[in-house]
């Protein structure tokens, strides 16, 4: 097996071989790396399995995806486990290109499953610890169903738990009260689209950012509406937001159910939601769990580590 040159080669086989060290714990074949030209020694059904491990890892990275150790491991686990087809078809389905040309695809199993409910239905839940790429993911399909002019706008939103919904007394325009609050959306449009074009699609409206309280009373057509940190939100304020959609639009709501900021005896209306819809057509209820985080991978070991402590 060829890289098409030294930079090819660190990217799949990591800084210093990290990645190839990975490999080597989970292959006994023997891995040898010559500058661009990487050599397989073993059995003839491993050594196919690596083979279809390192071609996939290229695959994505000539997409334009820095690999990281959890694309290695994950797609070491998907080898092993008899699933190279559903690897390749999962690094193969782009829902976009960044301004600055990465290809933002589905990381995990969880995450390919969010983005075909995405799709499939004209609501959809997606619950799941941080690091699973629910908004981030959310945020790609807004856009690219601007792009598609399947929607004319993107509305994103979430509840200002720590302003307890009511800003009027805090400095500044409607814009300024908000901002702290919704700078994680801003960032992933930020990414995805560039600051410049998010900006002017701001000044046009086609882009609004609010807080969940500005969204009552209104109906939103035509439109592509997330609800971001939708744990925070009381079953009032989640039927409110649910009943706001009109004809041709999508709404997508995240939310981790482990980080309810809510007053003590206030229930969380995305865990009424989650009990209340379950079953009902058009509505998904996807679950994300730590196997989908995409962070650094002791993110994962400690979102697991406080799911065993609170069983306990």
């Amino acid at each position: 097996m060829t890289f098409v040159d030294t930079k090819e080669a660190i990217a799949v086989l990591g800084r210093n071989d990290e990645y190839l060290s990975v490999m080597s714990q989970h292959f006994s074949s023997r891995i040898t790396a010559r500058g661009t030209e990487l050599i397989l020694d073993g059995q003839d059904g491993e050594v196919e399995q690596l083979a279809r491990l390192l071609s996939e890892l290229i695959y994505l990275y000539r997409e334009g995806n820095p690999i990281t150790s959890h694309d290695v491991r994950y797609s070491i686990r998907m080898i092993l486990e008899g699933q190279a087809d559903f690897l390749h078809q999962m690094f193969a389905d782009t829902v976009l290109v960044t301004a600055r040309g990465r290809h933002i695809k589905p990381r995990t199993l969880g995450q390919s499953q969010y983005l075909e409910a995405i799709r499939r239905n004209p609501i959809t839940f997606g619950i799941g610890p941080a690091g699973t790429g629910k908004t981030y993911l959310a945020v790609a399909m807004a856009v690219f169903s601007l792009k598609s002019k399947q929607v004319e706008r993107i509305i994103l939103t979430r509840p200002a738990v720590e302003a307890g919904e009511k800003l009027g007394f805090l400095p500044g325009d409607l814009q300024e009260k908000v901002d702290p609050y919704l700078r994680p959306l801003y960032d992933a449009m930020y990414d995805i689209m560039g600051t410049d074009t998010v900006q002017k699609y701001m000044a046009k409206n086609i882009i609004e950012v609010a807080p969940l309280a500005y969204m009552r009373g209104r109906t939103l057509e035509d439109s592509f509406i997330i609800l971001d940190e939708a744990q925070n939100t009381t079953g009032e304020q989640m039927k409110m937001f649910l009943t706001r959609m009109g004809f041709g639009s999508k709404m997508v709501i995240t939310g981790d159910i482990t980080q309810i900021d809510l007053p003590s005896g206030v229930k969380s209306g995305l865990k009424h939601a989650q009990a209340v819809l379950a079953g009902v057509p058009g509505i998904a209820l996807l679950n994300l769990s730590e196997s989908d985080v995409v962070r650094h991978e002791i993110v994962s070991r400690i979102i697991k580590a406080y799911a065993q402590y609170d069983q306990n």
